[in-house]
């Protein structure tokens, strides 16, 4: 079951009818370090490429949030098998302030599943992509986004709001990954913001939601909708696709 844990939405201007779709898919999976989540310690072939792919039949490009580096093949694998088509996989690996790699937790049997990551999946066999730092508390995770060469797709995983991380006030450092990342995506841009929809509000300006269900979808004690907060992706009239 796909959990809605990030802020999320499909945003876009308007494009000509005839553009060709894109369909878009953003998961936070929660597959590194939190023992509360379903996919913590899972294997990388058996059950957490897995998991991904079965969700992703239809996607063209994948964005995921707290994936694990060392299921990047097995990814790829899952996903070829499961949809006839080539893909390419890419991962950027999170750092600890002092520039160490964040794992994540090993896997039941004891075996290693890489560094803590924000990772894109692309259908296509010979995909490039870029990595970009972020602006990062220096006394929290250091933050990554990726995208494709021509920055057509983009994605990252912002600064949390706990005490280790983006904690203050008005949330500065999520506000400036936020612009860091809308200025680098030149087309489809989306992730896991770690901000409710009213936080990221400069984001939706002049654009509409792609996500088909025409809204956001998270959560407050006076409204419920889908369970969670939904992930932002961003369309550009120079991109040329419509996302879905």
């Amino acid at each position: 079951m796909t959990r809605f844990l990030v802020i999320a939405g499909l945003l876009s201007l308007n494009v000509p009818a005839q553009a060709p779709v894109v369909h878009v898919m953003t998961w936070n999976a929660c597959a590194g370090t939190y023992a509360s989540c379903p996919l913590f310690r899972r294997t990388t072939a058996e059950l957490l490429a897995w998991h991904v792919a079965v969700l992703a039949t239809k996607a063209d490009v994948v964005f995921l949030q707290e994936f694990c580096t060392g299921a990047d093949a097995d990814l790829e694998r899952e996903l070829a098998t499961r949809t006839g088509r080539a893909w390419s996989v890419k991962s950027a690996g999170f750092a600890h302030p002092d520039g160490s790699p964040y794992q994540c937790a090993p896997d039941w049997n004891g075996r290693p599943r890489g560094v803590w990551s924000i990772t894109m999946a692309v259908a296509e066999p010979d995909a490039r992509f870029e990595v970009h730092a972020l602006i990062s508390p220096p006394w929290g995770t250091r933050r990554y986004a990726i995208c494709t060469a021509g920055r057509t797709f983009c994605t990252a995983h912002l600064s949390s709001g706990s005490i280790y991380d983006d904690r203050q006030k008005g949330a500065p450092y999520r506000h400036r990954q936020l612009r860091e990342l809308f200025k680098l995506g030149r087309g489809v841009v989306g992730g896991d913001l770690n901000l409710v929809p009213r936080d990221a509000a400069p984001a939706y300006e002049g654009r509409d939601e792609c996500d088909p269900r025409i809204h956001w979808t998270y959560v407050t004690r006076k409204r419920k909708r889908h369970q969670g907060k939904p992930s932002l992706i961003k369309r550009l009239n120079d991109a040329g696709l419509t996302a879905e």
